[in-house]
């Protein structure tokens, strides 16, 4: 038409693939299974004040991108009559037993550490009827019995259950899964004094990892730190620089804390899952942040000496396996 020109844009999308899960979901704990071929994922329900959920769900992918929900696979006022409250941060391993898959699921209950078991990754998972960890080690004084995590050491074939809120605490789990030998007690806190809780332990490579959360789940500056060792007890090994995930702000990410890890089958390929404070409005609610977190997935990479890069959170995520 005459008198008028023409303009051209130029359009660009992209996908937003964190947060993961729909909602508000916090402290995730993720595992392949060869039985379903599939990874879960296993967070503490969030969204309730104070921390006050009193169930968990687990959700199920192919792809560590798409998932589904499976329903809730643990109600604490039904089935855990010892510990009825506060459902925070599980963590679960599978074995095979013979020829059968049984699935270990530990958890926080009343700030008391349990155990369930299941057939099924996706549950319903049977609560063994009483706390597995409602003692704190000697010597300890304050802090609190949660946050577990399993390991089960590929060299030795030995189980280990790692927990603590302001210590960190190992024990080797007898053959039962249900049961530890409190012989092996250890205290293993990080001496740098940034240990605050949610520790994740893995292998790779002949070495052991330990990554923990530093600060109260509650501050834009929660964060993930690691050390190396020898051995699934330590002694730990610190980095200068060992600070590998943190807030970023440009991106409007606070609060990048309470991760696991995941190695995707037959390779070395690895990703870090965490939570975050839920974007774009967490960073404006104050300490009701910390109660309204969602749950995202990056990739974690290591350089030629093993130490672990430095992670980037993403609001892209990662791409489907």
């Amino acid at each position: 038409m005459d008198g008028l020109g023409e303009k051209q844009y130029q359009v660009t999308a992209s996908i937003d693939n964190n947060p993961v899960l729909e909602g508000y979901y916090a402290d995730p704990e993720i595992i392949y299974s060869q039985k379903e071929d599939k990874y879960f994922l296993y967070p503490t329900s969030d969204g309730h004040h104070n921390w006050s959920g009193t169930y968990f769900e687990t959700f199920s992918s192919p792809d560590l991108v798409n998932w589904k929900n499976e329903g809730v696979i643990l109600d604490l006022p039904k089935d855990v009559p010892w510990g009825p409250r506060n459902a925070w941060a599980p963590t679960c391993i599978e074995k095979k037993i013979g020829n059968r898959y049984k699935y270990f699921y530990y958890f926080t209950a009343a700030q008391k550490v349990g155990v369930a078991v299941s057939d099924h990754p996706s549950g319903p998972f049977e609560d063994v009827g009483q706390p597995l960890v409602n003692w704190r080690p000697e010597g300890v004084s304050g802090g609190q019995e949660i946050d577990p995590d399993v390991f089960h050491d590929p060299v030795s074939g030995d189980d280990y259950l790692y927990w603590g809120n302001g210590y960190l605490a190992v024990v080797r789990l007898n053959d039962d899964m249900i049961s530890v030998d409190r012989s092996t007690l250890k205290v293993m806190t990080p001496e740098d004094g940034t240990f605050r809780e949610g520790a994740e332990v893995f292998y790779r490579n002949g070495k052991y990892y330990f990554l923990w959360s530093e600060n109260d789940t509650r501050s834009p500056d929660y964060r993930v730190r690691y050390a190396t060792a020898d051995s699934p007890v330590g002694p730990l090994s610190i980095p200068d620089n060992n600070l590998i995930l943190e807030k970023a702000p440009s991106r409007g990410i606070y609060g990048t804390g309470h991760n696991s890890v995941i190695q995707v089958h037959g390779k070395d390929q690895w990703y870090i899952v965490y939570h975050r404070f839920n974007r774009p409005n967490g960073i404006e609610m104050g300490q009701n942040a910390g109660f309204h977190r969602e749950v995202c997935i990056d990739k974690l990479e290591f350089d030629e000496n093993g130490a672990i890069i430095p992670v980037v959170p993403t609001l892209n995520g990662i791409n489907p396996l």
